[in-house]
């Protein structure tokens, strides 16, 4: 199956069962911007907990704010914010639609790699298991006139962008013959910068009112607030401050699903360190957050290291951590080294003196920082995207399912009477008395007992307790495995030692250290 239609299939179950839906639908929607259903605000509940635990627990010396979305607008010029948070935008005068004109070489980029890789994997059945795929890449002159070309591009894009020359751009979208999807035409017009922040007002009156901004990220609120939680936290470097929280952007050219939204939640890290130590910092939290992912056992070889092209204005590294979604590889997370730009800025406009004292060289300065940015959406979207699967069953029944960790599923377990009649009802009502207050769990006695199974395998619950006649005598039940649909007669009495076990967030985060 296609890609494509694999995410249009995925964006259709979420719909149907309680993860996403359009805001406003009723009202013919509001253009990116989503809501999270029953089951959705549950798998993201328990990713935030997986990042804050993973974050605050393991670390002693990382502790969490949360930190106001209004903020004072002057933080927003101080951060650069107000005179360089632009998306570079390119229209098509046949389609009248917008672009963002760096995603458009992106794409064509991602495009020349797919013909790489689809002559590698035709090279790599022809030959089995004599296939060489390093000597093939460096030898097979297809391969080796895609990947000039793709270098040539890419060395244009990048100074492009370093450059901040818009004129470049252009001209490099219509050197690659780049066109519109919707129109099919090359008819660009110019490349011009937009400014992403949402503006509004603060004040009871039109002259007495204070233009603010919604924040475009968390990260001020942490810088801001240095001090207040050092000094009171009596924090000594390194350490760091956690928060997870909403931020905003209009974006222009939304699109993906819940991968680019105007409305979307962080999870950032900013950790502070001595000066000069950054880069040996910046490498440890590298591994540290791609083990955090790799965790989860979505597969390691659908997560990569990107670095960027371009540095943004305050950091002297950087590197994305990126998943194989069903559109191609794509940023969930980023890990910059900051410097001292931010604290320093914030010094500068506010003229107030932020800095460390060191009491081990007796002396004063500014930290240096390393952030880690992980978008709670994006995180959302790679672990439906990873755990998504329609499998053809004897007979050719096809059971859709969600493959989802345990420890991160909406629900743990499903409490399924055989029928609704004999007592079993009730039977089922006592078990799930007895683990509810552990484990959500769902109550389902309506249809056969392989749709229930079916509705809960699509949801990702990975075991249902089936009570039947034989349960009011021996007191046992049938648990079945989601993934493997095998099936084992337990003790209720056993029952909730052998969940607290699999769906324990302390297993997982034991697996990190």
């Amino acid at each position: 199956m296609a890609q494509e239609d694999v995410f249009k299939k995925l964006i259709s179950h979420c719909k149907e069962y309680g993860f996403v839906f359009p805001s406003s639908e009723i009202y013919d929607g509001l253009g990116a911007v989503y809501d999270y259903g029953q089951n959705g605000v549950e798998l993201k509940n328990n990713i935030k907990k997986y990042w804050w635990d993973s974050m605050t627990l393991l670390n002693e010396n990382i502790v969490g704010i949360d930190s106001a979305i209004f903020m004072h607008p002057t933080i927003w010029k101080a951060s650069g914010h107000v005179d360089a948070f632009n998306d570079p935008l390119i229209d098509n005068r046949d389609s009248k639609k917008r672009y963002r004109a760096d995603v458009l070489i992106e794409d064509h980029l991602a495009k020349i790699d797919e013909k790489i890789n689809r002559e590698v994997e035709k090279a790599a059945k022809r030959f089995g298991e004599a296939f060489d795929e390093a000597q093939f890449r460096a030898t097979n002159p297809r391969v080796g006139e895609y990947q000039t070309r793709r270098n040539e591009v890419h060395a244009r894009f990048a100074k492009a962008l370093n450059d901040g020359d818009l004129d470049a751009l252009r001209q490099l979208i219509l050197d690659c013959e780049i066109v519109c999807p919707l129109s099919g035409t090359r008819n660009w017009t110019d490349v011009r910068q937009f400014n992403l922040m949402f503006a509004t007002e603060i004040g009871s009156t039109a002259d007495g009112a204070l233009k603010v901004y919604l924040r475009p990220e968390t990260a001020q609120g942490i810088f801001v607030n240095f001090l207040n939680v050092q000094k009171t936290g009596r924090m000594k470097l390194p350490f760091g401050i956690a928060q997870i929280g909403k931020a905003f952007r209009n974006e222009i050219v939304a699109r993906q699903f819940i991968f680019r939204m105007r409305e979307f939640e962080q999870m950032e890290m900013q950790f502070f360190v001595r000066p000069g130590e950054e880069l040996d910092w910046f490498a440890r939290w590298k591994d540290i957050r791609m083990k955090w992912h790799r965790t989860l056992g979505l597969g390691d070889g659908k997560y990569r290291y990107h670095d960027h092209d371009k540095l943004a204005h305050y950091a002297n590294a950087a590197t994305d951590i990126e998943f194989l979604m069903p559109f191609g590889f794509k940023e969930v997370e980023g890990i910059h080294s900051r410097t001292d730009f931010d604290l320093s800025q914030h010094e500068k406009f506010s003229g107030k003196k932020i800095q460390y004292f060191d009491p081990e060289q007796n002396q004063s300065y500014t930290p240096y920082v390393i952030e880690t940015s992980i978008g709670v959406d994006r995180m959302f979207l790679s672990i439906l995207a990873g755990t998504y699967c329609e499998e053809t069953l004897e007979g050719g029944e096809t059971r859709v399912l969600l493959k989802l960790p345990p420890v991160l599923a909406p629900v743990k377990l499903a409490v399924l009477p055989l029928v609704r009649k004999d007592g079993l009802p009730e039977k089922a009502a006592e078990i799930l008395h007895l683990l509810r207050f552990d484990f959500r769990c769902q109550y389902d006695e309506k249809d056969s007992i392989g749709k229930r199974y079916r509705r809960q395998d699509a949801i990702g619950t990975p075991y249902c307790i089936t009570v039947d006649h034989d349960t009011l005598t021996d007191n046992a039940v049938t648990i079945r495995y989601r993934d493997t649909m095998q099936q084992e007669r337990i003790p209720i009495d056993a029952l909730h030692g052998l969940i607290a076990e699999k769906v324990s967030m302390s297993q997982l985060l034991r697996q990190l250290q």
